[in-house]
């Protein structure tokens, strides 16, 4: 297969011996007719030879083989950046993708598809570092439950004493570490199923999905003493119900979670509304003082305000998360990408977050579409 690089030079050639035997040709006819208007009435035209081409010819040849070896080296320049393009793309891995193409100053295609890969690079760099970001921190939640089962077992069985009593509290907290554990994959999993898109979206009400989530959860906002208020209005939608549910259920737990204790007037505030052709989700709690740069790297997998990755409670009843897992925000953040939803985060001067996602309103879709992949609302 020939290279750019030849075929341009054969391009090049070709056109210079394609015009070239034009101009032969169109003097050639020239010379014929000069020939025949220049003799006498009643006198044959005169013969016209053929030998004034064949050096001309010649010629032709020899300028269409310079024209060539022009064409290539004329090629090879302008093709330069293109193949620094190439190598340097090729060196670029997954552990060097800090490397940039960096093509300098200019306006050309070249410079526009440098600057494209260079964004690309860019892009990917993040995605991977986001990754292993990501590995680290779930192996480091992963692993602590299981220290801490191990070392819960370790000294209940170095106790040569030990019997029936003094097993049980042992064997609650393991248990109540293995809950932990569950909870944790479950979330991992939502992330997952999250990240991965829809695949059949479908009609449903947001303020009849708020209302399940909030039926299981008043009882434990009862327990903190929370005043939980709720305002929901039709928000009709189209997506997946399911993980609008686990939407609605991690902005709910996490303003439960994160919140001020009930004796300080906690509060948590849920709305369902359509507006503008979307349906809106909003939750809204009070709590501590958040820093306005803090927002955003809250909705990362793992991040939490507080370092603490698991403390034990004062009533001795075992191991619990502290402000959870870390990956509420990043689920809520996940399914509403899979919705193309818009979310919005503001913290509250007063102490706590605000957070709504609106979601695309549900349109009129016929009945067939339902059983046909979609993409982004």
């Amino acid at each position: 297969m020939l290279s750019l690089r030849t075929k341009l030079a054969l391009l090049y050639a070709g056109a210079f011996f394609l015009a070239g035997g034009v101009l032969i040709t169109v003097g050639f006819l020239g010379f014929r007719q000069t020939a025949r208007v220049g003799t006498s009435p009643g006198q044959p035209a005169a013969h016209v030879t053929s030998g004034p081409l064949l050096p001309q010819a010649i010629a032709l040849i020899v300028l269409a083989v310079a024209s060539y070896w022009l064409g290539w080296l004329i090629a090879g320049r302008l093709l330069r950046p293109l193949r620094v393009i190439t190598a340097t793309a090729r060196e670029i891995s997954a552990t060097n993708l800090h490397r940039r193409l960096s093509l300098g100053h200019g306006q050309d295609e070249f410079r526009e598809l440098g600057e494209t890969l260079d964004d690309l690079f860019g892009r990917l760099e993040a995605a991977f570092e986001s990754q292993r970001n990501f590995v680290a921190n779930a192996s480091h939640e992963l692993r602590t439950p299981l220290t801490a089962e191990r070392t819960v077992l370790q000294v209940a069985l170095a106790d040569p004493e030990a019997g029936h009593g003094p097993l049980r509290p042992a064997c609650q907290e393991v248990l109540a570490l293995g809950q932990q554990q569950e909870r944790l994959i479950d979330a991992l999993l939502t992330l997952a199923r999250g990240e991965q898109g829809l695949e059949r979206p479908e009609p449903f009400d947001l303020a009849e999905v708020t209302a399940k989530v909030l039926a299981g959860r008043r009882a434990e906002a009862e327990r903190r003493g929370l005043d939980l208020r709720a305002a929901l209005g039709a928000a009709p939608a189209s997506g997946d119900p399911s993980l609008a549910g686990s939407l609605v259920a991690n902005l709910v737990d996490n303003a439960l979670r994160h919140n001020l204790p009930g004796s300080s007037g906690g509060w948590i505030s849920v709305e369902t509304s359509a507006s503008a052709g979307l349906a809106v989700v909003s939750v809204r709690n009070s709590g501590p003082v958040i820093p306005a740069g803090q927002v955003a790297r809250l909705f990362q997998p793992f991040q939490r305000l507080g370092a603490e990755r698991v403390r034990r409670s004062g009533s001795g009843d075992g191991p619990v998360p502290a402000g959870g897992h870390g990956l509420g925000l990043a689920i809520v953040r996940a399914i509403a990408d899979a919705h193309g939803a818009e979310l919005t985060a503001r913290v509250q001067p007063e102490g706590g977050l605000g957070i709504e996602v609106a979601f695309g309103a549900l349109t009129a879709i016929p009945p067939a579409d339902n059983s046909k992949k979609r993409g982004r609302l």
